[in-house]
């Protein structure tokens, strides 16, 4: 955050619109990753003012998918899924395809939260598609994650099977999280799976991963995920 804020200050200072670009664009795409709703939204509603001003349809297209996942964040989903899909369009309709799974799990993630798990599932099968296709990894445990959170939600199975499906995609981010040493997805994956096993009267081993990844952190303290992982450890005391 420090080193963002002072790129965008520095950008501000010279006066080169390009880089002030970009550098808000980042700052944006930090302020999501942490899970800071407000602070995307007010980051990505100066980028869609500077984009929509200047004629920047890529700019425009991701920021409106960035304040669309705000909007869902703080209630508004109608609005903010809207803004999400049309966001998207907009980008693909440039050609573009770099992220796409990332913004495809985004989408997926908002359909959880209105209750439509199955129409988030075909959006992440869309974006592990487009994993396999252009070796594009970064996003892949988590796409795994939210696999397993929809599973969990979607009906037609008894919950002993949706348990095990859940956990399998689970296993299956923590795996590759492990692999490519991304441990903030590993953080998501060990709550979801730690919350899991709560549910099944699996205390110790839920208390045991969960710790076992927190462990690791030497600060950002203060962001979402590790304030809700903190939480669910005193939970399983």
């Amino acid at each position: 955050m420090r080193r963002a804020r002072a790129a965008l200050a520095l950008a501000r200072e010279i006066a080169h619109a390009p880089s002030i670009e970009i550098a808000l664009n980042c700052l944006t795409f930090l302020h999501q990753h942490r899970r800071d709703a407000s602070a995307t939204q007010q980051s990505a509603d100066e980028m869609i003012a500077l984009a929509t001003e200047q004629g920047l349809p890529l700019w425009l297209a991701l920021e409106t998918m960035l304040h669309g996942w705000a909007l869902v964040e703080q209630g508004q989903s109608d609005e903010g899924i809207a803004e999400m899909r049309r966001g998207l369009a907009g980008y693909q309709a440039i050609g573009s395809e770099l992220n796409v799974p990332y913004f495809l799990g985004l989408l997926a993630e908002a359909n959880g939260k209105t209750k439509q798990p199955d129409e988030g599932l075909a959006l992440l099968t869309e974006a592990l598609a487009m994993v396999d296709k252009n070796r594009e990894c970064a996003w892949e445990a988590e796409l795994y994650r939210l696999k397993g959170m929809l599973t969990l939600q979607a009906g037609g199975r008894s919950p002993a099977a949706k348990f095990d499906e859940a956990e399998g995609y689970f296993r299956d981010a923590l795996a590759i999280a492990g692999r490519q040493q991304a441990k903030s997805w590993e953080l998501r994956t060990a709550i979801r799976l730690a919350q899991l096993w709560r549910r099944q009267d699996k205390q110790q081993d839920a208390r045991r991963k969960l710790a076992e990844t927190y462990g690791w952190f030497t600060e950002g303290f203060g962001t979402k995920d590790l304030r809700e992982a903190k939480a669910l450890l005193q939970a399983l005391r």
